[in-house]
């Protein structure tokens, strides 16, 4: 792990994400897609907002038993998707691409982007692969909980959507709008 990662990371590595940092990533997808969301359950936003619109969601998580590192491009979940979209464990960052890499099926996954490019490990991981970047004009709060309201965790660092396969260009902005609803209730 890169120090920075240390200073970042969190004993939790549970960080929900609020709808308005889901939202910019569907402008992207074909419509009524399969999306595998492999480190969500039935609660993520992801796997709400995916739904309400129109793709079709296969959500996977430890607590069901699912692994990612043990899935493959012979497994179910992997012939059947169209897309990979998450926001993976923030302290499996490295492994979570690298894993997706070696899958060569189009992904997004939000990730701090504090030290992303800061190791050898990295470097190399990027320089080898293609991959884009959605960049947001504001950091990303998240949710300590599905109960919460409001996000509560405000990393010191700004996140992004390191994709690929997906966008147009290597580099896409997008504005958020913090003010959005944050939950579909």
């Amino acid at each position: 792990m890169v120090k920075l990662d240390i200073v970042a990371n969190s004993n939790n590595d549970e960080f929900y994400t609020p709808l308005y940092a889901i939202k910019p990533i569907l402008e992207f997808l074909k419509p009524n897609s399969v999306v595998w969301c492999p480190f969500d359950t039935c609660k993520s936003l992801f796997v709400k907002e995916l739904e309400k619109a129109g793709h079709k969601v296969i959500y996977t998580h430890l607590e069901t038993g699912v692994d990612f590192f043990e899935q493959t491009k012979t497994s179910t979940f992997y012939s059947e998707c169209d897309y990979i979209i998450s926001n993976p464990p923030y302290s499996l960052k490295t492994k979570v691409l690298q894993h997706l890499f070696k899958l060569r099926k189009p992904f997004a996954m939000l990730v701090g982007v504090v030290g992303i490019f800061e190791s050898q490990t990295r470097f190399e991981m990027f320089r080898d692969n293609e991959f884009e970047v959605l960049y947001f004009n504001r950091r990303i709060d998240y949710f300590k909980s599905y109960e919460e309201i409001k996000p509560s965790k405000n990393p010191p660092f700004s996140s992004v959507y390191i994709c690929s396969k997906l966008l147009p260009k290597q580099i896409v902005f997008r504005e958020i709008d913090k003010k959005q609803l944050f939950t579909n209730n």
